[in-house]
């Protein structure tokens, strides 16, 4: 009995049928016949329409001087459509402000409630006399909805929609303090041409939530089998109140769910478009998920109207033929939980708003103590939790036998998950390949000729496809599209592709040779990523130039965002040190970036290129390199960073990141060899991941520790080799990346390196000679030993070398001498109850340890192993 008492409230406070609750319907017709209609002068005049003098005009919808005099206040007004024939409405243009109103909703009628100016539609009548269509709703700031061509809201007519009511729900009336009067509303713009697709409104609404005070999670479902003609959403709007953190709403057919619409209640509440093209059909079934927080209420909160309630609303725009329109429908309908264990796990995540993001002046009630909760996101562990991501783990045996492969700059998956390898054959990135001003200098020896785009089988390794031969002088990003066009970039033509899957050329931008800024060149462009839905495509441009560009699907240039960060002092938001690598992330159509001599990720909205947040760990360390994106447990990131260039670095490793919170999830790397210059980074769905190392010649391929079918013995916690850095051979390394600014980076990460270490409070000085007094006081002991025993047994001179050679390999290989070294995880594991988490691999016998003793060589440059014709093959 209570829940029907409680659902009939809801129908009451949101649809306002005909439950006029103080006069019966035949007594407010009469008052509606009699009542005269009163205008202020300070607001518009919108008792008639516009006299159209075409086939366009405009409607105006408008509070007709309000001022409230309680919070939680619903106001309704009314305006009548043109009398006698259909008219359509295509565009929604709300005049409001989030500071004033809560929310607006228009509904259509066939008569208003009363034929007063404006009434108490909130607890003393209804919105319509009788059924109320909802045809429009507004809140936090929300922009103007414009429909989709030859599409309209039927009205006029026969249609049963005479008139248009506008309710305004006033939440805090704080900003009514100086009594003035509100004009709040919508203006319609209408047309009298025939719309072919009408369009409607379905409202999913729980009406039984109930929210514990304290609960971390409370998820409201809603759930309907559709039972109509054919529906094509293409905008839908999510509302609560203060305490929800997203809404998801899906279409289940057979089983199988797809996404409608997602969003955090608490951005502006506008009609988002519906991403993926999607019809719900008779006997689909049609669902919604609110997930609520009770952090901060020390009450139960309940579905209501006020303030202090809360409300979990679903609206769905959609089109339908104009034959079997039906401009409204709604569903209450609590979800089975048997149904509800299928849902996807992204619908169980809230979105993370940020202050700058969420739009300030949300209702509240004074003296609530959760009166900030909307700019309060949730931590990780309050969150649902999903399954846990595996540790990832190198898959041995792959590729079986050895791939013959130049520099690997990119990777990529095709459409069924086959991998994608770009590589730059015989050719290399040195300090000979760019002068000053960014012009290739290596021409003549003309394009690479071997195919440098090669798809592989993931497991067989099998080619099944070759091409890009003759064509691409220095390679260096890719990525694919839904039809398995293959977009790469050519840092020394300095030009983007997009290839067929045979390898012919549908689109080619910029100009052959030619570095330049405008929107017809580029300089040195590093990464190219398609927008799956529009078809869109971004440039990160790239090593010259600190821009990202976005391209319309035929290549036209639409806008551009980014600017080079200074070379002191922290860089802002949209500033760049090589954008190097981008993803793109269907879902919430967002661009993220690695800015990779700044160590961090950047997020944008990609339409706008709008910053929406940064990801940094300190275990990223000055530079990363690549990042991916996949939609499996809610969203997950995946990076490699690089190896620092001045000083001690971090280590170089992958990372799995949580995409919605960005909390660092796993790190990964070979268990038997080291990363040499990871370059690129791909994950599929089933979280297989694969690393382009352009220095190793190579690609890494990673397995979830559960699917590993050979594990090694793995080295315990996340090792950190040891080393210097000749002067000589980290500016060398700076040109081969083809940064000829050397100097200014250089000074750029020592002033970063000041901050980093200032801001630990930990002194590098410190460290080292806390690591170097153990290492002599070794060294002397050993030596007084020895000593000692030459003293007393006697010695001959070969000996007394032996031993020099023995304590100088000691202190050699500290500079990168000698074929032996002092492992320092060895050293402390040897010692029961010590734990090795962060001295594995702290060895400065590098990958050396294994190798015979005649292949130990004292060069002191040992990162260049390829053969003399190419003895300088660091690339970018």
């Amino acid at each position: 009995m209570a829940a029907f008492i409680n659902k009939l409230l809801l129908v009451f406070l949101i649809l306002q049928n005909n439950c006029m609750c103080h006069e019966n319907a035949l007594s407010l017709l009469t008052r509606y016949k009699q009542n005269p209609w009163t205008l202020p002068s300070s607001c518009p005049q919108n008792r008639q329409p516009e006299k159209p003098n075409s086939l366009n005009f405009k409607l105006d919808v408008r509070m007709p001087g309000v001022t409230p005099l309680t919070s939680d206040s619903y106001f309704c007004t009314f305006v009548p459509v043109p009398s006698g024939q259909k008219s359509y409405i295509v565009d929604f243009k709300p005049h409001a402000s989030m500071e004033t109103v809560h929310h607006m909703l228009l509904f259509g009628c066939s008569k208003p409630a009363t034929n007063e100016d404006y009434w108490d539609c909130g607890s003393s009548y209804a919105t319509c006399l009788y059924e109320a269509k909802v045809m429009y709703a507004w809140a936090r700031n929300a922009p103007p909805t414009q429909l989709p061509t030859d599409v309209g809201f039927r009205v006029g007519g026969s249609t049963g929609i005479n008139y248009i009511v506008l309710q305004v729900h006033y939440g805090d009336i704080t900003a009514f303090r100086d009594n003035h009067k509100d004009c709040s509303g919508v203006t319609l713009q209408m047309t009298f041409r025939q719309q072919p697709l009408i369009a409607g409104i379905y409202l999913l609404m729980s009406h039984d939530a109930v929210i514990p005070p304290g609960e971390k999670v409370v998820n409201a479902d809603i759930a309907c089998l559709y039972k109509q003609a054919t529906i094509h959403p293409f905008a839908f709007r999510t509302h609560t109140h203060q305490l929800g953190q997203v809404v998801s709403g899906y279409r289940v057919r057979d089983g199988k769910w797809t996404l409608i619409g997602r969003q955090s209640p608490q951005m502006p509440q506008a009609f988002y478009h519906v991403e993926h093209p999607i019809d719900i059909k008779y006997g689909d079934t049609i669902t919604a998920r609110c997930v609520f927080t009770g952090k901060g209420r020390t009450t139960v909160t309940l579905i209501g109207g006020t303030a202090k309630d809360e409300m979990c609303n679903l609206y769905i725009m959609y089109y339908m033929d104009a034959k079997h329109a039906k401009p409204y429908a709604y569903c209450m309908q609590t979800g089975s939980p048997e149904l509800f264990k299928q849902i996807p796990p992204e619908a169980n995540i809230p979105i993370p708003v940020s202050p700058d993001m969420a739009i300030h002046g949300h209702h509240t009630v004074k003296d609530s103590p959760d009166e900030n909760v909307i700019l309060q996101q949730p931590k990780r562990e309050e969150e649902v939790v999903l399954d846990q991501v595996s540790h990832l783990e190198e898959a041995i045996d792959w590729p079986g036998e050895k791939l013959e492969l130049g520099q690997v700059s990119g990777v990529a998956l095709d459409s069924k998950t086959n991998l994608v390898i770009f590589h730059r054959g015989n050719h290399v990135w040195d300090e000979n390949s760019f002068d000053h001003k960014h012009i290739y200098q290596a021409q003549g020896i003309g394009p690479i000729q071997y195919n440098t785009i090669l798809t592989l089988d993931p497991v067989t390794v099998k080619v099944l496809n070759a091409v890009g031969a003759n064509v691409f002088y220095l390679p260096h990003g890719i990525s694919m599209d839904k039809d398995d066009n293959f977009w790469v970039t050519d840092v020394a033509l300095h030009q983007v592709f997009k290839l067929g899957p045979k390898g012919d050329y549908l689109l080619i931008l910029g100009e052959a040779f030619q570095p330049g800024s405008d929107s017809n060149h580029f300089c040195q462009p590093t990464d190219v990523v398609v927008d799956p839905i529009r078809g869109n495509f971004y440039v990160a441009d790239g090593y010259c130039n600190s821009r990202i560009i976005q391209f319309s699907p035929n290549g036209k240039f639409i806008m551009q965002w980014g600017e080079e960060s200074s070379l002191s002092g922290i860089p802002k938001p949209g500033q760049f040190f090589i954008p190097h690598s981008l993803t793109f992330v269907p879902i919430l159509d967002q661009l993220c970036v690695a800015d990779r001599e700044n160590g961090r990720i950047q997020c944008f909205i990609a339409q706008s290129g709008q910053f929406l947040r940064e990801i940094e760990h300190p275990e990223f360390g000055a530079r990363l390199f690549a990042v991916s994106y996949t939609a499996d447990n809610g969203g997950l990131l995946y990076a490699v960073n690089g190896e620092a260039l001045v000083g001690k670095g971090v280590p170089v490793q992958g990372f799995v990141l949580n995409f919605t919170t960005g909390e660092l999830l796993d790190i990964f790397k070979p268990s038997q060899e080291d990363f040499l210059m990871p370059h690129d980074i791909v994950a599929a769905d089933d979280k297989t991941v694969y690393v382009g190392d352009i220095q190793a010649r190579r690609v890494w391929k990673f397995v979830p520790a559960e699917k590993a079918e050979h594990r090694s013995v793995k080295k315990a916690g996340t090792g950190m080799e040891m080393h210097e850095i000749d002067a000589t051979e980290t500016f060398l390394e700076a040109e081969i990346e083809g940064k000829m600014r050397a100097p200014e980076m250089l000074r750029k990460h020592k002033t970063n390196s000041v901050l980093k270490q200032s801001s630990t409070a930990v002194s590098p000085v410190l460290i080292t000679l806390l690591l170097i007094i153990p290492v002599v006081m070794l060294v002397g002991i050993g030596v007084f030993i020895h000593w000692r025993k030459g003293k007393t047994y006697g010695e001959d001179p070969d000996s007394k070398l032996e031993s020099i050679q023995s304590s100088g390999g000691i202190l050699g290989r500290l500079r990168g001498k000698s074929s032996r070294g002092l492992n320092l995880g060895n050293f402390f594991a040897s010692h029961r109850g010590y734990s090795r988490k962060g001295f594995d691999r702290l060895s400065t016998e590098g990958s050396d340890q294994e190798k015979d003793d005649e292949e130990g060589t004292d060069s002191e440059t040992e990162e260049y192993s390829a053969p003399p014709i190419a003895a300088t093959t660091s690339s970018s």
